[in-house]
C-alpha cells in the first residue's frame, strides 16, 4: 500500500532537518524509527530554562518559540521555529541545563532523540557531525547578528528585518502579497525584536500607513517586500 499523502509530507519535512540531510534513505528511516514522537498543545512548555537537557527535537508540524526570562520577569524571544527545523542540539555535545525555554506557539508535533542514541549515529555516520557543526555555526552567526542589530539598528529596522525573516520561512505568496501567519501576539513580536510593544506597534502602523504591509490577527500581508526589506537592512 502506498504511503498516505500526509505521511509523505511528514517524511519530506523531517528530511530537511540538519540531522537527516546527510543520510541516505535507509539510514534516515533507521534514525527516525529510533526517535520518539511528541505532541504538544499551544501554550505548553516542552522544557524550561535550567532543566536538564539531553534530547534534541525536530519539528514536524507547528511552531515552537525559544525564549529566556530575566530575574525581574522580563522575557526575550530568541527564535521562532517551524517544520523541518531542529533545536536542542547543544545537549548532544554538552548535556547540561537548558539555556532557554521551549514553548508551543501553536499545537505542534515533534520527534525527539536522546544524547545516548545520537552519539553512536555520529560515530557511524561522520557526515552527520558536519551537518550538526554547520547548524551550530549558523546558530552562532544568527546570535552575533542579533547582538549587532540591538546595538546598531533602530526598532523599526529590527521589526522590518524580523517580518522579512518570518515571511521567508513561513510566508505564502498570493496575488495580493506575501501572507505571513507568524502566530505571534504583539507582545511576543516585541520580545522577538527586543523592544516595547508600544514601539513595535508604532512601527507596524507606520509600515501599514506607507502601504508596505497589511496587519491581520497574528499575521501580516507584506505588500511591498522590497521596501520593507530595505528598511530592515
Amino acid at each position: 500500500m502506498a504511503p498516505k499523502i500526509n505521511e509523505q509530507a511528514d517524511e519530506a519535512t523531517v528530511r530537511r532537518a540538519p540531522l537527516f540531510t546527510a543520510l541516505d534513505d535507509s539510514a534516515a528511516r533507521d534514525l527516525r524509527s529510533a526517535m520518539t514522537a511528541i505532541k504538544i498543545k499551544k501554550g505548553e512548555d516542552l522544557f524550561l530554562e535550567g532543566d536538564d537537557g539531553d534530547h534534541l527535537y525536530v519539528i514536524i508540524d507547528g511552531k515552537i518559540k525559544l525564549g529566556t526570562k530575566s530575574v525581574d520577569g522580563r522575557e526575550n524571544l530568541l527564535s521562532i521555529l517551524g517544520p523541518g527545523e531542529m533545536f536542542g542540539e547543544l545537549s548532544l555535545f554538552d548535556p547540561g541545563p537548558r539555556t532557554s525555554t521551549a514553548t508551543a506557539v501553536t499545537d505542534a508535533r515533534l520527534l525527539s532523540l536522546g544524547h545516548d542514541q545520537v552519539i553512536p549515529w555520529v560515530k557511524e555516520h561522520p557526515e552527520v557531525s558536519l551537518q550538526l557543526l554547520a547548524r551550530l555555526a549558523q546558530r552562532l552567526r544568527r546570535t552575533n547578528e542579533a547582538v549587532g542589530d540591538l546595538v546598531f539598528s533602530d526598532v523599526p529596522g529590527r521589526v522590518a528585518k524580523a517580518l522579512i525573516d518570518l515571511g521567508q520561512r513561513f510566508g505564502t505568496q498570493k496575488d495580493d502579497g506575501l501572507h505571513v501567519n507568524h502566530d505571534l501576539t504583539q507582545e511576543e513580536l516585541a520580545q522577538l525584536v527586543g523592544a516595547s510593544r508600544e514601539t513595535v506597534n508604532k512601527a507596524l502602523a507606520d509600515f501599514a500607513g506607507r502601504g508596505w504591509l497589511r496587519l491581520e490577527a497574528r499575521a501580516v500581508v507584506i505588500l511591498d517586500f522590497e521596501r520593507l526589506s530595505k528598511r530592515g537592512r
